[in-house]
């Protein structure tokens, strides 16, 4: 890389950074518990990595929200330890001062806080727009003409755009009489995209490529056509929004009037935010704005956060989660799944603490350990589900993963070491509904049996008695003669339906048929693996399978207590 070259991606990776730490991040009271300086230096490199990639290479490896969360989390981390970035950036000539000071935006986490923030704003006419996903602006026009565009910067100094925005034909360049001498508009600089719908595209790089256009020396055509403006404010207009939006309207900004609805409650703010993320919009968003109609004089604004306009971010659709743990469930048959525990992460309006990563094989190729950064998402918009590995944790944590071989069908019939799992997953089967189906008995009711030491067997709970039952904790004498009533009744099942409840392989009911239609126990355990495959729709495997079933010793010793013959 020549030094020209280096030096505008060094110019371009600190003005993306000013950018970003002008962005008002809400600190949770226990975060800084919760990030070490080990996570601090994985979440620094990754931006390090990321911004070296986009900005020398062009290689743009995640997505913006995903590095935005990044960023977040590098900034709370950076607060907590007293640090502050050293990142700053001027354009050559020195920055330009705002004539009127860009606030930021403080963000609300849900529904419920945005309802809050309203009421206590009852007395105050309040909009909605989208927060559009771009760069902030500052233009001033004298006597109708765009005399100055101002980069965000700090808030209260920034970078002189004018010369880009003269060339972008979808910025006013002139306003249509009449107008003020002087007029000072603040609103957002976007990619122009077609018919975008952000629940479908996401941020689609836009952001990322606003930011890179803005950090152009020269533009082309094609460069200013990409170009777009939302106005959001107009801080020396009138004191009313109708009356502002009525002049924006006049002067071209008809995107800006339409995209701002008056609104009273927290609901319909919901109503349009869902429209806007689900809609074409000519730009990407991540969220909406709530703002009041009346603010304080523009020369009392602070280059932070106020209280009249707030934010509310669309639900992510990829989030950056810690690990926190990785957990390695043996399920009935034997699969070992990993599940990764995580820290609380927000994604898509709820909180997820675990994700599973569907085999060991998937773990053994991603090798996460505790102190892994991940990207996870939703799949079929109610399942959280691992995407990649962003950063790993140094040195690696050892974790010690169960050995397969030592897991299959018939293995935890009983409860050993090791076996804690499976056996769990055994007796959950047993009483769900493909199984014996006793309602009210779960997971969590034979945890309680097992935590007593009341479980050894897999058909132990056929001997409990009421007052046994009640040695589990959290198990009165009301749910006790509940539960001993559920088992009592467990004697009454067909046989086909203990056949399944104790784990035999699943195959059609007409696969148990003898040659008189009946089911009969003895008959299926004389069965050869040829004589299982006869059957439609069984193969080899469930062949071998079945027969491996049907004559363990174990197994077997259970079948004796059970009906000899059932119906078909």
């Amino acid at each position: 890389m020549n030094a020209s070259t280096l030096f505008a991606a060094t110019r371009v990776r600190h003005f993306v950074a000013m950018l970003l730490a002008s962005v008002a991040w809400p600190l949770l009271a226990d975060d800084c518990a919760s990030i070490d300086p080990a996570s601090q230096a994985q979440l620094a490199a990754l931006i390090d990595a990321w911004d070296a990639a986009y900005y020398q290479r062009g290689e743009r490896l995640v997505d913006d929200s995903l590095y935005d969360q990044t960023r977040e989390r590098l900034t709370r981390a950076q607060s907590c330890s007293g640090l502050r970035s050293d990142d700053t950036y001027h354009e050559p000539g020195g920055p330009l001062d705002h004539p009127v000071v860009q606030t930021g935006l403080a963000k609300l986490d849900d529904q419920a806080s945005l309802a809050r923030w309203m009421q206590r704003r009852q007395a105050h006419s309040l909009w909605v727009q989208p927060k559009v996903d771009g760069v902030a602006v500052t233009l001033v026009y004298e006597h109708g003409r765009l005399a100055r565009a101002i980069s965000r910067g700090d808030g209260e100094r920034g970078s002189d755009w004018l010369e880009h925005l003269h060339q972008a034909p979808h910025v006013t360049q002139r306003l249509a009489a009449p107008y003020p001498p002087r007029v000072v508009l603040q609103g957002e600089l976007y990619l122009r995209l077609e018919n975008h719908v952000q629940a479908e595209h996401g941020s689609a790089g836009a952001r990322s490529a606003i930011i890179g256009l803005m950090a152009r020396h020269a533009w082309q055509a094609a460069d200013a056509e990409r170009v777009g403006l939302f106005v959001w404010d107009w801080p020396d207009g009138p004191a009313e929004m109708p009356q502002r939006l009525e002049r924006l309207d006049a002067w071209g900004f008809a995107d800006s009037v339409a995209m701002t609805q008056a609104v009273t409650q927290a609901d319909e703010v919901a109503t349009w935010r869902q429209r806007w993320y689900r809609s074409a919009l000519p730009f990407a968003t991540d969220g909406v704005v709530v703002r009041q109609s009346q603010r304080p004089s523009p020369d009392a604004w602070q280059a932070a956060p106020p209280d009249w306009a707030v934010a509310w971010k669309h639900p992510a659709q990829q989030a950056l989660a810690e690990v926190r743990g990785v957990e390695f469930r043996v399920g009935r048959t034997g699969q070992i799944t990993p599940v990764l525990r995580l820290m609380p992460t927000l994604l898509d309006d709820r909180t997820i603490r675990r994700v599973s990563l569907g085999s060991l094989a998937q773990w053994q190729q991603h090798d996460i350990r505790p102190g892994d950064h991940i990207a996870i998402r939703l799949a079929g918009l109610t399942i959280p589900q691992f995407e990649s590995v962003l950063a790993r944790q140094t040195p690696r944590p050892p974790l010690e993963a169960p050995d397969p071989a030592a897991y299959h069908p018939l293995s935890c019939l009983r409860l050993t070491p090791g076996c804690e799992s499976q056996f769990l997953a055994r007796l959950t089967w047993l009483s769900g509904p493909e199984g014996l189906d006793m309602p009210g008995i779960g997971e969590g009711s034979w945890q309680r049996l097992l935590d007593a030491g009341l479980i050894e067997e897999l058909l132990d709970w056929r001997d409990l008695s009421s007052t046994q039952l009640q040695q589990a904790h959290g198990v009165g004498e009301v749910r006790a003669a509940q539960w001993h009533a559920r088992f009592a009744a467990a004697d009454d099942y067909s046989l086909p339906r203990w056949l399944a409840a104790l784990g035999m392989p699943s195959v059609a009911p007409e696969a148990l048929h003898d040659a008189n239609g009946a089911v009969v126990l003895d008959e299926l355990r004389r069965r050869s693996a040829a004589d299982w495959r006869a059957k439609p729709g069984i193969g080899e495997i469930t062949a071998e399978r079945l027969v491996a079933f049907f004559t363990h010793p174990r197994i077997g010793a259970w079948l004796d207590t059970l009906p000899a013959s059932g119906p078909g």
